[in-house]
């Protein structure tokens, strides 16, 4: 019998402390904050306390820097496919 190897993971490490995650991390959240100001603008109208304004935030840096966001989105993506 072959045995196979156990997957390599590092253990104990959260997507913040992880560079690459927390980028991931970061880029999923302003294009999905984005993506909710397109589609739903009512929740957006107003600054609003506490995670709607964390979310209002993430919306604007997409709504402004969007050709920047989507270039990272794409580099971010290749790196994870092929490195």
């Amino acid at each position: 019998e072959v045995e196979e190897p156990e997957p390599r993971v590092a253990e104990g490490m959260s997507a913040l402390l992880n560079f690459q995650s927390f980028l991931t991390c970061v880029l999923l959240f302003i294009c999905t904050s984005t993506y909710l100001k397109s589609q739903r603008p009512s929740m957006f109208r107003e600054k609003k306390p506490g995670l709607f304004s964390l979310v209002y935030k993430g919306a604007v840096i997409g709504t402004r820097l969007s050709p920047w966001v989507s270039a990272s989105c794409l580099l971010m993506a290749a790196w994870t496919l092929f490195f």
